[in-house]
């Protein structure tokens, strides 16, 4: 049987905001197998990258429990959750969040650099040059197309060799053309790495390349989430 590398048990999401507390996601019960890809998908508003960030550890959990590697993140401190995400998983964001002042190489390579790896410059030129950036490694992202921040973007997640690659709207702020690319590279990271993909998606392209896609409806997942993407 296919080891579960996320579970998530009744798990709920609330927020106080200046309306009071909002509930974002309520009962949510999944579990996420090694080696899949799994898309997460559904109207703005639905929760989808509320739940991404429960499966990272960037958000608390209000209730329930969520397991990543068989560690149970809703018992860590935000230290120690910052230290399983440096060693565990890539985080791949809309918004490329690359450090302005660093190089595309120094970018990839800092990650490497915190987790302790003598050879973090190497993996950081290997990885700029599986994502066709090799010629950019001295750029700053202020010099780069957002395509090329975004390829960026994947080949510091993807640096680390993650077992768990999480991805919230990765093509979201790119064209068709370039949109296209960085699914491709995407997937080839995974397939490189052998990583479990989470990501979270409006495009029906990608998710129809995935394993299989759950569909959120108001906080919850909906009663058709176990369709699989290609149908």
């Amino acid at each position: 049987m296919t080891e579960a590398v996320l579970s998530l048990q009744d798990a709920a999401l609330s927020l106080n905001g200046n309306a009071g507390r909002v509930d974002i996601l309520h009962g949510i019960t999944l579990d996420v197998l090694r080696g899949e890809t799994l898309g997460l998908i559904g109207p703005s508003g639905s929760g989808k990258s509320s739940l991404l960030m429960l499966m990272g550890g960037l958000e608390q959990a209000s209730g329930g429990i969520i397991t990543a590697l068989g560690r149970d993140l809703t018992s860590m401190n935000e230290d120690a959750l910052a230290r399983f995400r440096r060693d565990h998983m890539g985080v791949v964001f809309q918004s490329f969040h690359l450090i302005p002042t660093m190089t595309a190489l120094e970018n990839v390579a800092t990650p490497l650099e915190l987790a302790g790896k003598r050879d973090a410059f190497d993996r950081a030129k290997a990885e700029l040059e599986a994502v066709g950036l090799a010629h950019r490694a001295d750029h700053y992202p202020a010099q780069m197309s957002g395509g090329e921040q975004q390829r960026v973007a994947l080949a510091r997640a993807s640096a680390p060799r993650p077992d768990i690659l999480l991805a919230d709207e990765p093509t979201g702020n790119l064209d068709e053309t370039n949109g296209a690319a960085i699914m491709d590279m995407l997937f080839g990271l995974r397939d490189r790495h052998g990583a479990t993909l989470v990501l979270v998606t409006h495009s029906g392209d990608l998710a129809r390349r995935c394993d299989r896609v759950i569909r959120l409806r108001d906080g919850q997942i909906a009663p058709e989430y176990q369709q699989d993407a290609a149908e």
